[in-house]
């Protein structure tokens, strides 16, 4: 998938997820609600899923980085909890887009030797930078909106 037909998904999806909160929210829309907030959820990780088995680190980045901001921009502006996270994690990603730019550079190489080897501090046998601490702590916020869908 182009990275334009990426963004897309992620914005039906988001603006999926945000009708269907409403509808959870408004009396007689339960039902269309909750068919519209699980339509997002699929787009989305079917979204993510095609970023990843692209192996290209810039779609996998942009589709999440995308997501993100969309929530935050249909974030209830009361929702003070949301839009700190929301923000946290868009900074994260901004980290990431940088950690990005780095590993292009042939000194990046001997960063390797700066990380710990111990699991608790690599994903898939690469250092956490900040690449890989934005999709651990993006997964985690995704688990979350799949337990409970915020009104």
């Amino acid at each position: 998938m182009d990275l334009t037909g990426l963004v897309s998904n992620i914005t039906i999806a988001t603006a999926n997820i945000d009708y269907g909160r409403k509808g959870f929210a408004t009396k007689g829309k339960a039902e269309e609600g909750r068919i519209l907030y699980e339509d997002g959820i699929a787009i989305a990780m079917s979204t993510f899923k095609e970023a990843q088995i692209s192996a290209d680190p810039q779609a996998m980045l942009l589709s999440e980085y995308t997501f993100i901001t969309q929530e935050l921009q249909l974030c209830e502006k009361t929702d003070k909890d949301s839009i700190n996270s929301l923000t946290k994690a868009i900074q994260s990603f901004d980290d990431a887009f940088l950690a990005l730019e780095a590993v292009v550079d042939p000194a990046y190489k001997i960063s390797e030797k700066t990380y710990p080897h111990n699991g608790k501090y690599r994903a898939q046998g690469f250092p956490k930078d900040a690449f890989h601490t934005a999709f651990i702590s993006h997964q985690t916020r995704l688990k979350n909106i799949l337990r409970t869908p915020r009104h």
